[in-house]
């Protein structure tokens, strides 16, 4: 009888789980998720994927639910209030929920935690060094003191929901934070917290705040300051009409440039035409007439002198001169 009642208890517990492992999970969220102090009211959402027949609040860690609520079907959150916060609530919480057809229940959400500010505590004490305008890539340091209580030190950023670093104090209660190579999205207001309680999420208020200011490194001397005169059109000084107009001259100065460059090669092209075998004249020194070979014996020529045609009208006093013309007589014999 033992081992069927254990068989059946182990079939049971699997059917549940495989069925748990159907149902996706819920989300759950806290308003307000942060700035909430001992005595305030916070509200518990849980965000339902389906529709369920009741929904159940844990605290992390506890196998027993703090709050159920019972749902209808149209439901897709349902909302737990938590009044008068003391310092035992801030913890992490967890929702769960139930389905009647088919039986199930879904897996448990992701953890929450409640942080909660007592203003009992004193705020910690804050420095920086080197103080507010620092160079780009200069290393900062930030150091938090919170003597008295000796918990771990938070290094808040305005603007972030959530601490950027936290580290345990020394033995003097002073923590140091140290931020490398400084950029400019390293710039603005910082602030240190402390963990007050050992197993809450108790916190004490947020101290003074130090302003760190990075500026851009020197440029060397020679360096062009304004971005346009770099080559970077991408500057803060970048104008989108001075490009365009930029890049409209650089496209008429290249058409000038090939248009210009088409004239001289067709001008050089003319110019080897009108100097091509046939059109040119020879010089006079090359005139001359080639007799053909005749006979061994019994020839004579006579002198021809080659004129070159001139567009100098000759003066009055110039004698003309005979041309010396070479002619070939042939006697008839053979050599």
């Amino acid at each position: 009888m033992a081992p069927m009642a254990l068989a059946l208890i182990l079939g049971w517990c699997l059917v549940a789980a495989s069925r748990a492992q159907l149902l996706p999970p819920p989300s759950l969220s806290l308003h307000p998720s942060q700035g909430v102090a001992v005595g305030d009211t916070v509200t518990v959402r849980c965000h339902l994927p389906r529709p369920a027949a009741w929904v159940e609040l844990y605290e992390e860690g506890e196998w027993t639910f703090k709050m159920r609520k019972d749902t209808d079907k149209e439901q897709n959150a349902v909302e737990f209030y938590l009044a008068d916060i003391r310092k035992e609530d801030a913890v992490k919480y967890q929702c769960q929920y139930r389905v009647r057809e088919p039986p199930g229940t879904s897996e448990k959400s992701h953890p929450v935690a409640l942080v909660v500010t007592d203003h009992s505590y004193p705020p910690p004490t804050i420095s920086l060094s080197p103080e507010e305008h620092v160079e780009m890539g200069t290393n900062v340091t930030i150091r938090c003191w919170n003597k008295p209580y000796q918990g771990s030190t938070f290094l808040h950023k305005d603007g972030h929901s959530a601490p950027i670093q936290h580290q345990d104090p020394d033995g003097g209660g002073t923590a140091t934070f140290t931020l490398f190579r400084v950029s400019p999205a390293d710039s603005g207001t910082y602030r240190c917290s402390y963990r007050a309680g050992g197993c809450c999420f108790v916190f004490s208020p947020l101290g003074d705040n130090v302003t760190l200011e990075v500026t851009l490194t020197h440029a060397p001397p020679g360096t062009p300051k304004h971005p346009d005169l770099t080559g970077d059109s991408r500057g803060p000084h970048w104008n989108p009409v001075r490009a365009v107009a930029r890049g409209c001259a650089a496209a008429v100065v290249f058409i000038l440039l090939l248009v210009v460059s088409f004239l001289l090669i067709a001008r050089r092209q003319q110019i080897q035409r009108d100097e091509s075998p046939g059109a040119s004249l020879r010089s006079p020194d090359a005139v001359q007439f080639q007799v053909p070979p005749g006979d061994c014996e019994g020839l004579t020529y006579a002198e021809l002198r080659a004129v070159t045609p001139s567009t100098c009208t000759p003066g009055p006093s110039a004698a003309p001169e005979s041309p010396i013309i070479y002619a070939e007589v042939g006697t008839g014999r053979p050599c």
